[in-house]
């Protein structure tokens, strides 16, 4: 190896295992995100086995020439500014690609080992960086939803126009439609009513499963089952700009869909529901250790009400999803007032 390449090599190492320290620091302090610091720390962890490997610490040393590096008294304005917290997690990422970029082009120079297995971590960077930024993308999107009830067709469309409106007028913050008895031709036509009423009143329309659906009616987004098309199929229909929230049952799942790119996760089934029958039960175990490791907006699913909803919050959740409690109420709108009150006052 000559030593204008170990250099290129030693520096491009550096700027990206820096980047990803920056990086990590973010998720671990301003997002509190277990998870994600975890993937960051790791991808730091094996550029360091790679450098390692490759260009061990007495070849890099005897190859860098700080003092006769042109590169270090050049600089730009916009280098020494940054406006939040969040720029200067991006400034890292875009660093800690371009990096893995060099290191993989120069390194085949050295070794075609070394580019494939740079190649595979900028893949992995950029993982890191989608993540990043649709938690909190959607973070601020949802800042504001705390409830989400899940509404089915009704006897007729008049009733379902109706609890929809006293739901919106309640403050409810998201609305999903769920029913799997309607046909398509129905199901579309209660999803654009549904578009067209809680069009700029705050509350977001969320069809159940089907994309198509969603995207037909324009609506604010999409929920998906473990079982459904993934996250990417669905923005293909959705597009780019459309909540996709996806159901989950274990960390593995949570994982998952945060790497996918899911927008909101729901978590459980936490307590036994009147809608929907489940073999298994993820519980207030699963709450805690998701609302410990994960960032990404969660909503408690599954048989939570008024009555458990303080077990809910002091699990860590923040957000809930429920169906029967607040539907088959006798007043739904005070129903779905009454929780959003408790959230307000656990939080």
């Amino acid at each position: 190896m000559d030593a204008a390449t170990a250099r290129i090599l030693d520096a491009s190492l550096n700027r990206a295992a820096e980047g990803l320290r920056v990086v990590e620091d973010y998720t671990r302090f301003v997002l509190g995100d277990a998870h994600l610091s975890g993937l960051a720390k790791g991808l730091r962890h094996d550029l360091s086995q790679l450098g390692q490997t490759h260009l061990p610490g007495e070849r890099r040393h005897a190859a860098r020439d700080t003092p006769g590096d042109v590169g270090t008294r050049i600089d730009t304005e916009s280098e020494r500014r940054r406006g939040s917290a969040w720029e200067v997690c991006a400034a890292s990422l875009k660093r800690v690609e371009q990096s893995l970029r060099s290191i993989e082009e120069y390194g085949k120079l050295v070794d075609p080992r070394l580019g494939a297995e740079a190649e595979r971590l900028r893949y992995q960077a950029y993982t890191l960086e989608k993540a990043i930024d649709t938690g909190r993308v959607c973070s601020q999107r949802l800042a504001g939803v705390r409830l989400c009830v899940l509404i089915d067709g009704q006897s007729d469309e008049d009733g379902f126009l109706g609890l929809a409106r006293s739901l919106v007028d309640a403050g409810v913050g998201m609305l999903q439609l769920r029913d799997k008895s309607l046909a398509d031709r129905d199901l579309a036509r209660h999803a654009r009513a549904l578009v067209e009423l809680t069009r700029g009143s705050g509350t977001l329309a969320i069809i159940n499963d089907r994309a198509d659906i969603a995207a037909a009616s324009g609506a604010d987004g999409v929920h998906l089952g473990l079982d459904d098309l993934s996250v990417y199929d669905a923005r293909r229909s959705v597009g780019l700009d459309a909540l996709v929230g996806v159901s989950t049952h274990n960390l593995d799942d949570a994982r998952r869909a945060v790497r996918d790119g899911a927008s909101y996760l729901g978590a459980g089934p936490t307590f036994v529901s009147r809608t929907k029958r489940f073999d298994e039960f993820a519980g207030l175990d699963y709450l805690r250790a998701v609302s410990a490791e994960v960032s990404l907006p969660t909503f408690a699913i599954g048989g939570v009400d008024a009555e458990n909803l303080p077990q809910v919050l002091d699990a860590g959740a923040t957000r809930i999803a429920v169906a029967s409690a607040v539907t088959a109420a006798a007043d739904p709108g005070a129903a779905a007032r009454e929780l959003i009150a408790g959230l307000a006052a656990g939080n």
